[in-house]
């Protein structure tokens, strides 16, 4: 059986993949810049608080979100993943204005914590490069209609999602002793 795109998947697709690939490349890039410039003169807290805090509310919001799913009420399930989305993508910009503004900070914790952290950090940072494509499909498939690949896609979208947030803040609580 043949499947058609229809026309706003042939533009809508692209542009999933296109962001897809240019946001982690522009993180990277970002990440390995010989010099910050501190243009909000942000202490080195700041953005890594803020951050938490937003993935903190994205994940609160996924958790309702599926709720009203479950629940069968769509209208409040649609109106509370867009607001997730939106947390999503304010997270995002201001992820990149804080590699641009601050330098790394090391984590400085022994022994059996340093593990954790670093398989709590490690899983965050490869599952938040595959969370882009699937959010991006997830929202293009519920918002304009394609209910059946919607689900299909949000099956894995949701755990993943709700593990970056999650352990987004974990990451924020390891490091807070060394900001």
């Amino acid at each position: 059986m043949k499947t058609t795109l229809k026309s706003s998947d042939k533009i809508a697709v692209p542009v999933i993949i296109g962001l897809s690939i240019a946001v982690p490349v522009i993180v990277l890039v970002l990440m390995l810049l010989p010099e910050r410039y501190n243009m909000f003169g942000a202490d080195t807290i700041t953005f890594p608080l803020f951050h938490a805090i937003l993935n903190f509310a994205t994940a609160i919001l996924l958790i309702v979100g599926y709720f009203f799913m479950r629940a069968e009420n769509y209208l409040l399930h649609r109106n509370t993943m867009i607001a997730a989305f939106g947390l999503s993508v304010i997270f995002l910009v201001s992820y990149v204005l804080s590699k641009i503004s601050n330098e790394p900070v090391p984590y400085g914790g022994e022994g059996l914590l340093r593990y954790i952290y670093f398989f709590i950090l490690i899983s965050h940072i490869i599952l938040s490069g595959i969370i882009v494509p699937l959010v991006l499909f997830t929202m293009y498939r519920g918002l304009s209609g394609q209910y059946s690949k919607h689900s299909k896609v949000a099956r894995w979208t949701f755990p993943i999602w709700l593990y970056v947030a999650v352990t987004g803040v974990l990451v924020f609580l390891f490091m807070m002793p060394y900001y």
